[in-house]
């Protein structure tokens, strides 16, 4: 039989010792750090002063550049070349082929030198004789109104440069329209499709500037059936 005493005594001292360790684990460490009791809570970022608002800027536009042979495989019958041709004009007299998109320069002696070049569009080619009343190097571009009227998205005026449609080099012919002019867009060469000037690489035209004087003599042959070659490649 248990003593009633014995056991009061026995549990007071089982409470206290409860008590003891209860309050020895809540203590803990004298240094511990508290316990987080939501460890997936981020702390919030610092706060940033607010920027001033800075305008969109586009970034500036890259013109092509001027040397344009390299960055066009040429078809080898449009590549710059001397060749055998049979005409009474004479030297330095330039002749445009232009059903075939070549031009002459007359050498003499039965020769010339043949370049490729791009011409006008169905409704745009010309006949006719004129002369390089002007030359420019890097010329500016204004579009006449005539072109304008066309494709009013055009520029009013265009700076010379490596970007500008004239190219390189002009020669202007006559009291026309027309140029004879370099190109930024040289895969254009042996296609109809200007408003009727004549185009040639930046190579070629910078060639063929350094050739021809302001009075030279210009043929311009009719847009009539394609026919072969004129010229026979000398070198």
């Amino acid at each position: 039989m248990i003593n009633l005493d014995t056991f009061k005594t026995y549990s007071r001292a089982v409470a206290l010792s409860a008590v003891a360790i209860s309050a020895i684990a809540f203590a803990g460490p004298a240094k511990a750090a508290p316990v987080q009791l939501f460890p997936f809570f981020q702390p919030l970022p610092p706060m940033v002063a607010p920027q001033p608002y800075q305008p969109y800027q586009a970034t500036p536009y890259q013109a092509a550049p001027s040397d344009d042979q390299d960055a066009v495989e040429m078809p080898a019958r449009f590549r710059r070349q001397t060749v055998s041709y049979a005409t009474r004009e004479a030297p330095g007299t330039i002749i445009i082929d232009t059903p075939n998109t070549y031009l002459y320069y007359v050498l003499g002696n039965g020769q010339a030198v043949r370049y490729g070049i791009g011409v006008g569009r169905d409704g745009f080619t010309w006949s006719g004789v004129q002369s390089v009343t002007k030359k420019a190097e890097w010329p500016d571009w204004t579009p006449p109104p005539e072109m304008i009227a066309r494709q009013p998205y055009l520029p009013r005026h265009m700076a010379g440069g490596p970007g500008n449609p004239l190219g390189a080099r002009a020669m202007y012919l006559g009291g026309t329209i027309y140029r004879i002019h370099g190109t930024n867009a040289p895969d254009t060469i042996g296609k109809h499709v200007s408003s009727g000037c004549i185009r040639l690489t930046n190579d070629d035209v910078t060639d063929l500037y350094s050739r021809v004087n302001v009075g030279t003599k210009v043929i311009v042959l009719p847009m009539t059936e394609r026919r072969a070659d004129l010229g026979a490649a000398t070198r």
